[in-house]
């Protein structure tokens, strides 16, 4: 009876494991959903608002906040001056400018931000289109202790998955260095070091393209139409709005673009190949799960046959037969 009653109590723990922890729906989530304070949530919108319009260079204003928090004009004034009254912000005219307190704050919800999208790509299987929203949650519900333990869990990140700096525990934040990709010009390499997520259709333009932080890339053509460009594994179309929402850094004139040559997915039965790498796009536990199964850099790999319908595909792996789908098998650079 004991391995019967073994295998029953396993099969608990995994039921109660994927209630608790099932992407975007375990109970997990819906604690992280639960309700927030309406006017903290106002307050901590504005504070970002006014954070993002003075590093961009640009006034904060009342119509601004109303624009940013799509409230009427009358309550973004009625929030500019309880702001002010908590000395978070100071009017300077029609202007309205953080306080030293009002940027740390400001900067301690951009932290949670930044860091929740950080977990979200490394612990969890969500997609990359839902990490913005379930981070705009989430920021207003963490204490700044919550942040810190988050932190430390995650190794003190530099960097979010889009490539933005995570302000420290103390307010300190490093310069994102780079220019936008519609300042490249053809034939010239690049490495990607930041993607813009907002709007949602233009970050998905990207998403569509296999982009990610730490890409190299080569332009294969500039106009007013948009730009070409090499990823290595191929090639696309990036509209100007999407490009200039890329920032990379050129790499030295006459440096090679080190692009991988081909993907896994491209392998013809019977072909054999090399892997050398593992895109950045390939994050948390599928990352996890390819390493697993032996897909490190200089394992030998051979597709064997595709499955009745194209997808998934076998591929021999360290003497083992795995199925891998399109999807992840794009994922995975080779070389002949």
């Amino acid at each position: 009876m004991e391995p019967v009653v073994n295998l029953v109590v396993g099969a608990v723990v995994l039921g109660l494991l994927y209630l608790l922890f099932r992407a975007g729906s375990g109970w997990f989530w819906r604690w992280f959903d639960r309700p927030v304070d309406g006017q903290r949530v106002r307050v901590e919108d504005a504070l970002k608002h006014l954070y993002n319009t003075s590093e961009a260079g640009l006034p904060g204003t009342i119509e601004s906040i109303a624009g940013a928090l799509q409230i009427t004009c009358d309550a973004a004034a009625r929030l500019a001056q309880q702001l002010e009254h908590r000395a978070l912000v100071s009017s300077r005219g029609l202007v309205f400018e953080l306080t030293e307190e009002g940027r740390l704050y400001a900067l301690q919800v951009i932290r949670t931000h930044r860091l929740w999208e950080h977990y979200l790509a490394h612990e969890t299987g969500l997609a990359e289109q839902e990490w913005h929203a379930r981070a705009d949650r989430v920021e207003h519900q963490l204490t700044p202790a919550e942040v810190d333990a988050l932190a430390a869990r995650l190794g003190h990140p530099l960097f979010d998955p889009h490539g933005d700096p995570i302000p420290t525990a103390t307010g300190t934040v490093c310069a994102l260095e780079g220019q936008p990709l519609t300042a490249a010009h053809a034939g010239q390499c690049v490495r990607v070091v930041h993607l813009e997520d907002e709007p949602a259709s233009t970050y998905g333009e990207l998403l569509a393209a296999h982009l990610e932080p730490g890409m190299t890339l080569q332009v294969s053509a500039a106009d007013a139409s948009g730009i070409a460009l090499d990823t290595g594994g191929g090639t696309c179309q990036l509209s100007p709005t999407a490009a200039a929402s890329v920032t990379v850094q050129p790499l030295p004139e006459g440096a090679s673009p080190q692009l991988p040559t081909r993907r896994m997915s491209a392998l013809a039965a019977g072909e054999q190949a090399v892997v050398a790498s593992i895109s950045p796009a390939c994050r948390g536990v599928e990352r996890r799960r390819l390493l697993d199964l032996g897909l490190v850099p200089g394992t030998r790999v051979r597709a064997e046959f595709k499955s009745p319908a194209g997808d998934p595909v076998a591929y021999r792996v360290r003497g083992a037969l795995i199925a891998l789908r399109s999807q992840q098998a794009d994922m995975i650079c080779v070389e002949s």
